[in-house]
C-alpha cells in the first residue's frame, strides 16, 4: 500500500504551490483593496484577469478536466491534491485555474453529455475562461434535499421547451460575465420517480429568465452570487436539451459525485490554512505570562486539528482512487461519507482557529471568518449531512438483513 503521490502528482504539486506563493497570496490583498473601491459586490475586478492568464501562461489551467486535449489529462486523484492547494485561498486559487464551481461542474457535463452544437456554443467559452455559468437544481418552494421534489416544468411545444419555475443558491448568477445555466426540471410528470427530470441549458439573456436577487452567507457576499432566478414561460430551442429527456437525474448524479470530491479536497485546504494562522498566532500571542501555544487545551486543539485533517484527507483520497477505478457508482457510498466527515472536520478546524485569535478570528482581518461560514455552508449545500448519513447507514444496513 503505498500512501506517497506520484513523481507526476509531486511535479503538479510543485507548480501550483509555486503560483500560490508567487502569484495568488500577493493578490489576495489587491483583489481586496479593488473590491473595495468598485463598491459592487458583484464586480469583477482587474487581478482575476491577470491571475488567469498568468496561469494559463504557465500550464495551470482546466486542471480538473481529464481531457488531455483541454483539461490536464489528471485523474480525480491525481488533481485532488491540486484542488487542495487552491482550497487554501479559495476566493482566488480556483478561478485563477479556471476549476471554480459551479464552472467545473457544468463543463464536466457538457463535455459529457453535451451535442458538437452545445460544446461550441457553450463549452469552449467556458473552457477558455471568457464566461462564467450556473447551475440551476435547488428550489425556495420545496425541500430539495430530496431532489425528486423538484418542481420547475419543463413543457414541450413544438420545437421549443417552456420553462416555469424558481431557482435559488444559482451559485455565479450574478456575475456579470454569467450567460449559460443549466435548468433541472420535470419534463415528465408521470414517468418513474427519476426519470421524471431532464436538463436543459438556458441562456440567461433568454425573455422570461428574470435574476430576482442575490444571498448571503452569513452575511458575506461572494463576488459570482447566489441568484434567486424566476423562469416565466422562458422559452428555448429543443436542441438545447442536455442528454436524453428524462436523464436528468442520471446527469446530476455524474455531476454531483466528482464536485463532492473537489469540495472535500478545497476544504481540506482551507483547514490547514487555519491551522497555519492558528498555530502561528498561538506562538505569537501571550496569556498569564507564557506564549497561548503552551497552555494545555490549545495543544489539544492543534494536536485534534491535525488528526482531524490528515484522517479527512486520507478518506478523500480514498473515495477518488474508487472513482478512477470503479466509477462515480461504484464510490457512491465512501462520497457520501466523506461529504459528511471533511465539511465537519473543517468546521471545527476553523471553530479552534477562532478561538486561538480571539477577536481577531470573527474579524475580517483573518480569513477564518469567511471560510468558517465557506464549510458550515457545505454541510448543506449538494445534499444535506443527514441525507448522506442515510445513504451510509442504508448500505451499512443490508449487510446484516436475512439472505434470501
Amino acid at each position: 500500500m503505498d500512501f506517497g503521490y506520484s513523481p507526476k502528482v509531486e511535479e503538479w504539486r510543485g507548480r501550483v504551490l509555486e503560483f500560490m506563493d508567487s502569484h495568488i497570496y500577493p493578490a489576495e490583498a489587491v483583489y481586496r483593496e479593488q473590491m473595495e473601491t468598485a463598491a459592487d459586490i458583484y464586480f469583477d475586478p482587474p487581478i482575476i484577469e491577470d491571475l488567469k492568464r498568468e496561469s494559463r501562461s504557465l500550464g495551470l489551467w482546466n486542471l480538473f478536466l481529464p481531457d488531455e486535449e483541454d483539461g490536464a489529462g489528471l485523474s480525480v486523484v491525481e488533481y485532488s491534491p491540486l484542488a487542495e492547494i487552491t482550497g487554501r485561498s479559495p476566493i482566488l486559487a480556483p478561478e485563477a485555474m479556471n476549476c471554480s464551481a459551479p464552472d467545473t461542474g457544468n463543463m464536466e457535463i457538457l463535455h459529457m453529455f453535451g451535442t458538437p452544437e452545445q460544446k461550441g456554443r457553450w463549452l469552449r467559452p467556458l473552457l477558455d475562461g471568457e464566461i462564467r455559468s450556473a447551475f440551476g437544481m435547488t428550489e425556495p418552494e420545496v425541500a430539495s434535499s430530496d431532489a425528486t421534489n423538484i418542481a420547475t416544468r419543463i413543457e414541450r411545444d413544438g420545437d421549443e421547451f417552456v420553462i416555469t419555475g424558481r431557482k435559488w443558491w444559482s451559485t455565479g448568477a450574478m456575475s456579470p460575465r454569467c450567460e449559460i445555466a443549466i435548468v433541472m426540471g420535470v419534463t415528465s410528470p408521470d414517468a418513474g420517480t427519476y426519470q421524471r427530470q431532464s436538463m436543459v441549458l438556458v441562456p440567461f439573456d433568454t425573455p422570461g429568465v428574470e435574476i430576482e436577487r442575490g444571498t448571503t452567507v452569513f452575511g458575506f457576499h461572494e463576488r459570482g452570487g447566489h441568484g434567486v432566478v424566476r423562469y416565466d414561460e422562458a422559452r428555448v430551442p429543443v436542441s438545447n436539451l442536455l442528454g436524453d429527456e428524462g436523464s436528468g437525474f442520471a446527469i446530476a448524479q455524474a455531476r454531483l459525485g466528482p464536485g463532492r470530491i473537489h469540495h472535500c479536497m478545497r476544504l481540506i485546504g482551507m483547514a490547514e490554512r487555519a491551522f497555519d494562522i492558528m498555530c502561528e498566532r498561538a506562538i505569537e500571542r501571550v496569556t498569564f505570562g507564557q506564549p497561548i501555544a503552551q497552555h494545555g487545551v490549545v495543544q489539544d486543539w492543534i494536536a485534534e486539528a491535525r488528526i482531524r485533517i490528515e484522517q479527512a484527507r486520507l478518506m478523500v483520497l480514498k473515495s477518488a482512487w474508487l472513482i478512477d477505478t470503479v466509477g462515480v457508482k461504484g464510490a457512491r457510498i465512501e462520497v457520501a461519507a466523506i461529504k459528511v466527515a471533511v465539511p465537519q472536520m473543517a468546521t471545527w478546524v476553523l471553530d479552534r482557529a477562532i478561538q486561538v485569535l480571539g477577536g481577531a478570528g470573527v474579524s475580517d482581518d483573518f480569513p477564518i471568518a469567511q471560510l468558517y461560514a465557506h464549510a458550515r455552508t457545505l454541510q448543506i449545500a449538494d445534499g444535506p449531512d443527514e441525507v448522506h448519513k442515510r445513504s451510509v447507514a442504508r448500505r451499512e444496513l443490508r449487510r446484516y438483513l436475512p439472505k434470501p
